[in-house]
């Protein structure tokens, strides 16, 4: 097992059949292009090379979210600044259905600042 895999593998289900969805939904949106890789411990995943967007889980909020690298430049209320500069964070609730559509628009909408 790759490191990769062990990182989703340490986490528990429900959660972590959800993020390997949303992990695949994200490397099939653009084959060519969206790499991931293993950085400070968590998935990354990255646009020509370039930094686009990880996950993690939020102990301040009890809740994994997507991080979006260049967040600070997209105005969209479900995005969370929470003190960083050039992220901003969506939280996942576990009880909904996963926002696929909205992560996928904007991972569109961050491609333009790299």
């Amino acid at each position: 097992m790759n490191p990769i895999q062990e990182y989703f593998y340490r986490i528990k289900e429900p959660e972590r059949s959800a993020l390997l969805f949303l992990r695949k939904k994200i490397l099939e949106s653009d084959t060519e292009n969206i790499t991931e890789t293993l950085s400070f411990g968590l998935p990354f995943f990255k646009y020509k090379k370039k930094m686009l967007c990880y996950l993690y889980y939020s102990k301040k909020y009890k809740q994994h979210y997507v991080s979006f690298y260049h967040g600070d430049k997209l105005d969209y209320p479900e995005l969370i600044r929470d003190g960083r500069r050039k992220f901003k964070i969506l939280l996942i609730d576990m009880e909904k259905d996963l926002p696929v559509s909205f992560i996928m628009n904007v991972i569109d909408d961050i491609k333009q600042y790299l």
